[in-house]
């Protein structure tokens, strides 16, 4: 039987990829869920094709032409981020893939977790704003959390068959993004333009800013503490630009395990909606030939210190990653506006972290609450600057 799916963000980078996944497997996978937050067109599109039963518009005001569009194909149409705790509930729904970008996952998620559907995770924010919850959760409800970022899919794929406890680091490898290198100095005059072009990895415009930051590597340290039950000290991040190995699991016998393939995020796509089958794909391969050398360097933490202030806010705990990354949300925006410098956004961050106040074992709604406090915090900061960019 096909493995029914619900695909939350199905109109951003993520979302599109995995579909393409479903169509190139259309006896192994189907379609049951569809959301997008304000993409109506691409969603209507996507629904003619993959014939779900539900579909899910965050913006109210386009529910109206989703609904017209739809109406002779006996497709529901729902409208509002409210309907997303609904819908992956539905009995029909076998996974559930979490592909919406920042906090608002969180409660969606939460929701498929009670309601004992696979989880294959592809929003960072979830679990570094409350891992400790989230991933509690799936212990209690024995639900299996997969994780689709490229590194933590590496992490996952070299801990099958390995024993429980016998990891004794994992390294997390970063490709060091567009401006790797590069000094503090030479940085302050980054225009967004070319901080959007990432050298290997096609992503949506937030993840490959805080690629460029190396912030996106800060948060992955966040999601791996707990996807994997580590502590801060056994995991490590390295520099490799090539973006080949996709990270190392370290062993307490001294070996270590590599994932390796080229970079294409349908991979690791396609291995959580697969698993635990690992299924035949026509994308590319690898050859040692094209890439004779693959190297590796220490992350320098002076030019981009958002990796540092990530792990700060990690050994912190509470509720600080979850004011890390309101933070970081709200600076990477304003970058991308042109109303800060690159260099200013972790200065940001910092400064926001400084003005919080640490909630040591935050609830749900403390998180929530902090998220929303933490933007407003930034904010301000960005405005009292009064910086215009150009």
């Amino acid at each position: 039987m096909k493995k029914q799916l619900a695909i939350l963000g199905s109109t951003g980078s993520i979302g599109q990829q995995a579909l393409e996944v479903v169509r190139r497997n259309p006896q192994r996978f189907g379609i049951t869920v569809l959301t997008a937050h304000s993409n109506y067109l691409l969603l209507i599109q996507q629904a003619l094709e993959f014939k779900p039963l539900v579909v899910v518009i965050g913006c109210h005001g386009s529910a109206t032409m989703v609904r017209e569009a739809l109406e002779k194909t006996g497709i529901e149409v729902l409208a509002g981020n409210k309907n997303l705790e609904k819908v992956v509930t539905l009995p029909e729904i076998d996974q559930v893939l979490v592909a919406l970008v920042g906090i608002a996952a969180l409660t969606p998620l939460v929701a498929a977790i009670k309601a004992r559907k696979s989880i294959a995770l592809a929003n960072k924010e979830a679990l570094v704003v409350a891992g400790e919850i989230v991933m509690r959760l799936a212990r209690e409800y024995e639900v299996p959390v997969l994780p689709v970022d490229s590194e933590h899919s590496a992490i996952f794929q070299c801990l099958q068959g390995e024993q429980s406890g016998s990891v004794e680091k994992i390294y997390l490898t970063a490709s060091g993004g567009p401006f790797y290198g590069q000094s503090l100095q030479s940085l302050s005059l980054v225009t967004p333009q070319q901080a959007l072009r990432h050298p290997n990895w096609n992503m949506g415009s937030k993840i490959t800013i805080d690629s460029a930051t190396m912030m996106n590597k800060g948060l992955e340290v966040i999601e791996a503490r707990w996807l994997f039950d580590l502590e801060p000290h056994q995991i490590d991040v390295v520099v490799h630009p090539q973006s080949v190995v996709h990270s190392i699991v370290q062993f307490t016998d001294g070996s270590m395990k590599a994932q390796m393939g080229l970079p294409d995020m349908k991979l690791p796509i396609q291995y959580a909606l697969a698993y635990p089958e690992r299924i035949a794909a026509h994308f590319g391969r690898f050859s040692f030939m094209d890439v004779p050398s693959l190297t590796f360097a220490s992350p320098d933490e002076e030019a981009f210190p958002s990796l540092k202030l990530a792990r700060q806010a990690l050994l912190r705990g509470g509720n600080m990653p979850c004011m890390l990354n309101a933070a970081n949300e709200v600076a990477v925006a304003a970058f991308l506006d042109r109303q800060i410098s690159f260099v200013q956004i972790p200065e940001i961050i910092e400064q926001t972290m400084n003005k919080g106040v640490l909630i040591a074992n935050p609830s749900l709604e403390e998180l929530i609450e902090t998220n929303s406090v933490a933007k407003n915090y930034a904010k301000e900061i960005i405005k009292s600057k009064e910086i215009q960019f150009v």
